[in-house]
């Protein structure tokens, strides 16, 4: 099993930025894809952003541009940057990861951007 802790989240205004990060209990490096999701409310759970253990990425067309996904292997940790926040990012912000074939959840991190 791997447990996955997110943080990061809280209130901002529209146009301000966000780090959230998605810490692992194993080494991301044996984890073969770790990611963002978000859900809004009334909403289904959406991707946002991919990081692949060999390093590459993938991203919803509604983020890019503004959110960055990245990692700290030795911090074991996977993050996303977003910028230029608008009120439609507002979400709980979820890390996945799958890890031997069986997929993970961390418990969300709740992202609010309004004026």
């Amino acid at each position: 099993q791997v447990q996955l802790v997110e943080s990061g989240g809280g209130l901002v205004q529209p146009g301000e930025s966000l780090r959230l990060s998605c810490a692992a209990s194993e080494s991301i490096l044996r984890i073969s894809v770790m990611g963002w999701y978000r859900q809004a409310p009334g909403k289904q759970r959406e991707l946002v952003a991919v990081i692949f253990s060999g390093g590459s990425t993938n991203y919803a067309d509604s983020v890019k541009g503004r959110l960055t996904i990245s990692r700290d292997v030795a911090k074991r940790t996977v993050y996303l940057q977003m910028n230029s926040l608008r009120p439609e990012d507002t979400a709980v912000y979820y890390c996945p990861a799958r890890y031997y074939q069986s997929d993970y959840w961390g418990q969300g991190t709740q992202v609010t951007v309004s004026s």
